[in-house]
């Protein structure tokens, strides 16, 4: 049986999709994390995270289920990479905390409710009812249909539409570490949310009746799902937040996060990248590790290695081509390197990417 996600009604099933982008893509918004974004969306490019499944659920109160983590049957889901879920709430409300304990969170119509780990958790209209375990519930999909859940006691109705994003916790540490296990994210209204509302419903179309180049536009549609979904927590993050989320809406540290990103090559200095920003060596420095969690060429070097790393799945060149590339003199100090970041030789990696391709 697959893996159930609470997955959720996407919109009318009739509605139409909207095909051109919309104003708020065609224009540049005034944001102070926009100019930072460029690392964001490096850090995206570079990764690569996969996934998207869409389910169509409709749950009535009272209920109460456990969606559990790592206990996956669906081929889709399996591989052992780590998974981000995203759950978004199209109507009603509901309940959501994690089986180990913590906050309980309430989520309404147009919320993602985000787990960066995958976590156990209840969902619910009320979270003391006996929860029922929810891979129970799936109900397999007909042709050109969903999967579908529809449980509850027949009152007030919630439906979910659900994604997922596969990632490698080695490459993307820094970009989900610091987010807490459960969270909820506003979408909002708007041009943005109505452009939202069309992916999702292009996604289950996709979902129901696979055609070539289905794998790609699934993925690219849960992407954009939680780069959204990331944008709209780092604007609403507190002012003394620190972390690499944080550091892109950071005026200083975020502008030296997307020179970075944007000549990874070059042979910066702390130097050359303080005046490029406005500060000093000392005081972006400071401020940088104070964000980040490592100076600035710390953070340059694991950058590179994660380049690298993708290149040696991605393509054929060798490995003294890329260890040059990635600003090594030989290729001995390039594997020593790698393997003290990432846990595995070069070459080993590359055997281990293509053999799962």
């Amino acid at each position: 049986m697959d893996r159930f996600v609470t997955g959720g009604s996407i919109g009318n099933r009739g509605g139409q999709v909207l095909i051109g982008p919309p104003a708020f893509l065609r224009e540049t918004p005034e944001s102070p994390i926009i100019p930072a974004m460029d690392a964001l969306s490096d850090a995206l490019r570079v990764l690569r995270l996969t996934g998207a499944v869409f389910l169509d659920a409709e749950f009535t109160a009272p209920w109460c289920v456990v969606s559990q983590s790592g206990h996956s049957a669906s081929p889709v889901l399996s591989g052992g990479a780590n998974i981000v879920f995203f759950h978004v709430l199209t109507e009603g409300r509901c309940k959501a905390r994690l089986v180990s304990g913590g906050e309980t969170l309430e989520f309404g119509a147009g919320d993602l409710v985000m787990l960066p780990r995958d976590d156990t958790h209840l969902l619910g209209s009320d979270l003391h009812l006996a929860p029922t375990l929810a891979d129970n519930l799936v109900q397999p999909a007909a042709d050109g249909e969903l999967m579908r859940i529809e449980h509850g006691g027949g009152g007030e109705k919630t439906r979910f539409f659900c994604g997922f994003l596969r990632y490698d916790q080695r490459l993307c540490g820094p970009m989900l570490e610091t987010l807490p296990r459960l969270l909820r994210v506003p979408l909002g209204g708007g041009p943005a949310a109505a452009w939202l509302t069309s992916l999702l419903q292009a996604g289950a179309r996709e979902t129901a009746a696979p055609r070539p180049g289905g794998e790609t536009v699934l993925a690219k549609l849960s992407e954009l799902l939680f780069v959204e979904a990331l944008r709209r927590y780092i604007e609403l993050l507190p002012e003394q937040q620190t972390g690499w989320l944080a550091g892109l809406r950071d005026r200083f540290v975020g502008r030296a996060l997307a020179l970075l990103h944007e000549r990874p090559e070059r042979d910066w200095t702390v130097e050359e990248l303080a005046a490029s920003v406005g500060l000093s060596r000392s005081s972006l420095a400071q401020r940088f590790t104070d964000f980040i969690g490592q100076p600035p060429m710390q953070y340059l070097t694991r950058w590179r290695l994660t380049i690298a790393a993708q290149r040696l799945i991605s393509e054929k060149a060798s490995l003294a081509r890329i260890a040059e590339d990635s600003g090594y003199d030989s290729e001995a100090a390039f594997n020593r390197a790698f393997k003290r970041a990432l846990g595995t030789t070069p070459a080993a990696w590359r055997r281990a990417g293509v053999a799962q391709r």
